[in-house]
């Protein structure tokens, strides 16, 4: 399990995910304030995608699937 968490982006993948992190949060709190349920999910996806983005590691590469950045 280990190797699967392993680093598998360089440091613009980790950029560009850290970017998209910071639109997810922003997004989160703007639809929270209607819809909490849904500004909770875009909220947690950008804590996921945050840790990528520290991490270094991509979930879809981990599993096999190729991408751009």
């Amino acid at each position: 399990m280990s190797r699967f968490f392993q680093p598998n982006i360089g440091s613009r993948g980790r950029r560009v995910r850290g970017g998209i992190a910071v639109l997810l949060f922003i997004v989160g709190g703007v639809i929270a304030c209607d819809v909490l349920w849904l500004g909770l999910v875009f909220v947690g996806i950008g804590v996921f995608t945050l840790f990528e983005a520290v991490r270094g590691w991509c979930f879809a590469r981990a599993c096999g699937i190729k991408t751009k950045v």
